[in-house]
């Protein structure tokens, strides 16, 4: 089976989700080494005015998916924010928006699996990576092989050892800072001025901004879910809960870790709340991060293998790619365009072993800055497709100026600027396919597209 009468059959079988369900896989695909790992580069970028770098971040993500989240509620796409950009724009909007984020998530698991065999050398030091990165890469696979409802329940228990992980850490450091560590009380290690708080000036605030949206990558994957919820009306109700509760424990997590240790301490290779706590004799504490870590890191990597061979379906589904990855199996998973997905997986693990570490590092940088390219045309689709008063386009205004302070900021950090041009070059890349592809598209019969009217005409605020 495949096209529109797979998707309704598979539609009608899996719309089973309720929205605080969906909420958890929001965390669980969300929390990972983002936010673990990110979060020392933001600080030590911009010091104490990390906080607002997160916070500002937190506003942005929640406009974005609070866009896609409208637009699922009023039509359902098993494309989600691609197909949401063809009806905005035309077939080249779908298209690009869909290879785009595939080949930049692509890419993201690679460095994920690579960073995952890193972690666990921590107890097993003399492993190979390449062996830890099969042996996480063929587990994540048998999570996806258990289909949507298997996804669903990993995602779950992932989300709630990740945000124990994080709870356990405010209240070791709420012990720490009351005193009830080792007798000592430290001293709050920044000032309420703005020297204490923005140490390095709004350029090194500027520059922080990428990695606090860096964690909270992933909010795409809720939306392809968000068309499984039982209501889908609900979807607004999902995101919004589960940015509220990821938004508190991050500024929370941070503030106490800045609380507890001066930022100029933070380094970029180990995570802060490690770095917190170093000073006190708590010897379980890197075994338990380190856990965290691992988890955090496979649980964005399924996620990842989830979200781009759905994408890839749909856009064989759509013709955008070969038909022959619209075919699906037992439980309704699409093996073959899974098989794709492997064979790119296995190649992006080989490259991430291979190739010098600055370079991949620019790699992947990249590849995250295409997912905010793809949360600009989230935006950009929205404003088109719905009718808006003042207020929903002064959001939508705010949500693209946030994203953009993020995006440019990379061009003042010399490791991430690289990153930022290999960016553009990918998507002068697919600019180049999708061009070619316009001849093809000229001599098939038109597609009969819902039209716009589908969306409320309510006026959103």
């Amino acid at each position: 089976m495949n096209g529109g009468n797979s998707v309704e059959k598979r539609n009608s079988n899996t719309k089973n989700l309720t929205w605080w369900k969906l909420s958890l896989v929001g965390i669980g695909a969300i929390i990972g080494t983002g936010f673990f790992l990110g979060s020392s580069i933001a600080i030590k970028q911009s010091g104490p005015s990390a906080l607002f770098a997160f916070l500002f971040a937190a506003i942005g993500t929640y406009i974005v998916f609070d866009s896609l989240a409208r637009m699922t509620a009023d039509h359902p796409e098993k494309g989600s924010f691609r197909s949401y950009a063809k009806k905005a724009f035309g077939r080249w909007a779908g298209f690009s928006n869909g290879w785009v984020y595939w080949s930049s998530e692509l890419l993201i698991m690679g460095s994920q699996l690579t960073a995952l065999g890193i972690f666990s050398r921590f107890w097993f030091p003399d492993t190979p990576l390449w062996l830890f990165a099969t042996i996480y890469g063929v587990l994540g696979i048998i999570v996806i092989l258990t289909g949507i409802s298997g996804f669903e329940r990993f995602e779950n228990i992932f989300a709630v050892i990740k945000v124990a992980a994080i709870l356990m850490f405010i209240i070791i450091a709420g012990a720490a800072i009351f005193g009830l560590l080792d007798g000592n009380r430290p001293d709050r290690s920044f000032t309420a001025s703005y020297q204490g708080l923005f140490p390095n000036g709004l350029l090194g605030f500027w520059t922080a901004m990428i990695y606090a949206f860096y964690a909270f990558g992933g909010i795409e994957i809720m939306g392809i879910m968000a068309n499984d919820l039982k209501n889908p009306k609900q979807a607004p109700k999902a995101g919004s809960f589960m940015l509220v509760t990821l938004a508190t424990v991050y500024v929370v997590s941070l503030l106490m870790a800045i609380y507890l240790v001066p930022w100029d301490q933070f380094t970029v290779d180990e995570s802060p709340f490690i770095i917190a706590l170093k000073s006190y004799d708590i010897t379980f504490i890197p075994h338990v991060f380190n856990g965290a870590l691992i988890i955090a890191g496979f649980s964005t990597m399924v996620a990842s293998l989830y979200a781009i061979t759905t994408i890839l379906y749909t856009l064989a589904s759509d013709g955008d790619a070969p038909k022959f990855f619209s075919k699906t199996g037992k439980r309704d998973i699409p093996f073959r365009a899974l098989g794709l997905t492997i064979i790119g997986l296995i190649l992006s693990i080989v490259v991430s072993l291979f190739l010098p570490d600055n370079i991949y590092e620019y790699f992947t940088t990249a590849a995250g800055l295409m997912l905010l390219y793809t949360w600009l045309f989230i935006l950009l689709s929205y404003k088109k497709l719905m009718q808006l008063n003042a207020g929903g386009n002064m959001k939508q205004v705010l949500g693209l100026v946030l994203i953009i302070i993020g995006i440019s900021g990379t061009l003042f950090d010399n490791s991430s600027r690289p990153g930022f041009f290999i960016s553009l070059g990918f998507l002068l890349l697919i600019a180049i396919v999708t061009i070619s592809m316009r001849n093809k598209w000229k001599n098939q019969p038109p597609e009969k597209s819902p039209p716009n009217s589908l969306f409320k005409n309510n006026k959103d605020n």
